[in-house]
């Protein structure tokens, strides 16, 4: 039985749908979050049956509404204020950013950035498990390399939507990848010790071994010390996991080379910064460092012109 909903969200304005979903795309090959210039759309599972939500906005970022469909193959129990709570973590959409827009108005630096990207929300993985296995699989590679790699495991393994349009797919659930063959990930281009990472991860969330919202309720220090004892899992996964997978917005990955890179450019700063020079730099805005980052981002994506902006 074919389930169609249609639903009006009110983001907490400003809000702007274009510049949130890049931040989270990020390369226009992106297969899992895909943008037409008008409509994001993402396939996720619940009750082990794929759905597929299709965003678009109308309204101007002051007075932001958002239509929201939701189309599955099947009748899902919940799939209305389950696709509601996707979109609201994937896109940051009631999070009040007016402390920091009152910051920034008195920064000069930061002040450029909000007026230029206002509307902009933090996004967030929709599963601390795809937080995760994002980063792990970025790791030490060019973000291009990155998105391919998950586009291919999604491909391989995640849930699938036919549509008249073609098909499409999400991200694979630990369950997915538990018993997946390192052999075959080798193959789509991971490294032998990330595919050991991956499915190790995935069969110690699968056998309840290691349980993610636990750590979610640590706070950052606890929280990076105890991701740190996983295999595979370093300084940057972790803080990369605080920031887009626990949506905590103070945290500025150090150990993140591009995000270094952007901060380096953006203060127009003479040498390059480390992990303890990033931290020194930022004190004047260390509430919002991973607000910054994520401005930052999409500074650099459209200087690049990965975005149209």
């Amino acid at each position: 039985m074919t389930t169609n909903l249609s639903i009006v969200l009110e983001p907490t304005p400003p809000f702007r749908l274009d510049i949130t979903t890049w931040t989270l795309r990020r390369r226009p090959d992106n297969i899992i979050d895909r943008w037409d210039g008008r409509v994001y759309r993402r396939v996720l599972i619940k009750n082990d049956q794929p759905f597929e939500i299709a965003v678009s906005q109308f309204g101007d970022s002051h007075k932001p509404q958002l239509q929201l469909e939701v189309t599955s193959e099947f009748e899902i129990p919940g799939l209305k204020e389950h696709a509601t709570s996707m979109v609201e973590r994937l896109l940051g959409i009631h999070i009040n950013l007016g402390e920091f827009y009152r910051f920034g108005e008195n920064d000069e630096m930061l002040n450029i950035s909000l007026n230029r990207f206002r509307g902009l929300k933090p996004p967030r993985f929709p599963t601390y498990f795809e937080a995760l296995a994002n980063a792990i699989a970025c790791q030490q590679l060019t973000l291009t390399v990155g998105i391919r790699l998950l586009n291919s495991l999604a491909e391989r393994y995640g849930p699938t939507i036919h549509t008249s349009d073609g098909t499409f797919y999400g991200f694979p659930r630990p369950q997915d990848l538990a018993k997946a063959d390192k052999e075959a990930l080798r193959a789509m281009g991971f490294s032998y010790q990330k595919a050991s990472y991956l499915i190790g991860l995935s069969q110690a969330i699968s056998n309840e071994e290691l349980d993610l919202e636990e750590i979610a309720k640590l706070g950052d220090e606890d929280a990076v010390k105890q991701l740190c004892t996983l295999k595979g899992v370093g300084r940057w996964t972790a803080e990369y996991f605080l920031l887009r997978g626990l949506g905590r917005t103070h945290v500025f990955p150090g150990d993140d080379v591009g995000a270094r890179k952007n901060l380096e450019s953006w203060l127009d700063l003479p040498e390059k910064l480390n992990y303890d020079g990033v931290h020194e730099t930022l004190k004047p805005w260390n509430r919002y460092g991973g607000l910054i980052y994520f401005h930052l981002l999409l500074k650099s994506l459209t200087e690049k012109g990965t975005v149209p902006f």
